[in-house]
């Protein structure tokens, strides 16, 4: 009797794992999915077929530079009116009221693949969905194993997002992020069909925008004392610590990260945090504080509030713009003309 429902067991083992391992997982999980019966493998020359469109070329390349990276197979793109044939990988533009703004439907089956949309950012997001049903390996900027099997599963995807407006927000302020940390932040979004780019421009802990006419802003305020450990339990800084800690985006790399996201479909949203958590424009200028008599520098992580416990608090330090002062209407003209000027 052992033996037989060992047997058993290693049946039922094996037939999980077998589910497991043949089961499609995407992320964000698409409106419908049909899984077919078959798999399809790239072969060694990959051909991108697109519309001839200026979006879908872009997409175009995208894609075939990440799959080249990655397999180490030679790609060659065709562009025309109707690319649906004879092409490994077909992404075609068409006039179809069943596919909804932003959404895209995906085949893959003994002919190759098919990529059909309404509009360019359809295929681009139906580029994300199809990348995730490769190996794992198509993360990979050069090939890392030579015995990876290019294959996925024949399948039929229709997506559309559920929401319009779809968005993370990135703190560059408490934490520095240079600007090719951004782009890697916008490549990681899109995978998962995000949109919209919250970025947290000021705070206390920095100022990360150049306005040229408030140079001090990131002169000054960009820059912060130097500090490892637990938030909110640092040290103070002393006024000639050197504040070594921090950096700021030029007008041209904020142009630069808006381009990059609008290639991908991203707006990225500027906050301008006021009149509260200003500690950084404040230490830049601080004639914009109601109390000018205090000496202010950046916040490097140390307690400024006090939280007792009991649903009240109250600050230690003054952070904020005086709302009282004519000079802060001034300043912040100029601030939101020179952001006004920089987001479309």
């Amino acid at each position: 009797m052992k033996p037989i429902l060992f047997v058993c067991f290693q049946l039922v083992i094996g037939t999980l794992a077998f589910c497991q391992e043949t089961k499609i997982s995407l992320i964000p999980q698409p409106v419908s999915l049909v899984e077919g019966s078959g798999i399809f493998e790239l072969p060694s020359t990959i051909s991108i077929g697109a519309t001839a469109n200026t979006d879908l070329k872009k997409i175009q390349q995208v894609l075939g530079t990440q799959l080249a990276a990655a397999s180490g197979k030679a790609v060659q793109y065709t562009t025309s009116e109707n690319p649906a044939a004879a092409h490994t990988i077909s992404l075609t533009l068409v006039k179809d009221p069943t596919i909804p703004k932003e959404g895209y439907r995906l085949q893959v089956s003994a002919l190759g693949i098919s990529l059909q949309a309404t509009e360019p950012s359809g295929i681009f997001y139906g580029i994300q969905t199809l990348l995730q049903l490769f190996p794992k390996e198509i993360e990979s900027k050069t090939v890392a194993n030579t015995a990876t099997a290019w294959k996925i599963p024949f399948v039929t995807i229709e997506d559309h997002p559920r929401f319009g407006w779809r968005g993370v927000m990135l703190d560059v302020v408490r934490h520095w992020f240079t600007k090719e940390q951004v782009k890697d932040f916008i490549d990681d979004m899109v995978k998962f069909k995000f949109n919209m780019l919250h970025m947290h421009l000021s705070d206390d802990q920095g100022w990360r925008i150049e306005i040229k006419s408030l140079p001090k802003l990131t002169e000054v305020g960009a820059w912060r004392a130097d500090r490892t450990g637990r938030w909110g339990d640092f040290t103070k800084p002393s006024a000639n610590e050197p504040k070594t800690y921090g950096g700021f985006y030029t007008q041209e790399d904020m142009k630069e990260l808006i381009k990059y996201a609008q290639d991908r479909f991203v707006t990225i949203i500027p906050e301008i945090d006021v009149p509260g958590h200003s500690l950084a424009a404040v230490a830049a200028y601080p004639e914009l504080s109601c109390t000018t008599d205090s000496t202010y520098q950046v916040n490097a992580g140390e307690r400024f509030m006090i939280w007792p416990g009991n649903g009240t608090f109250y600050g230690i330090l003054d952070n904020t713009l005086c709302p009282a002062n004519e000079k802060v209407y001034e300043f912040l003209d100029k601030v939101f003309t020179e952001i006004a000027a920089l987001f479309p």
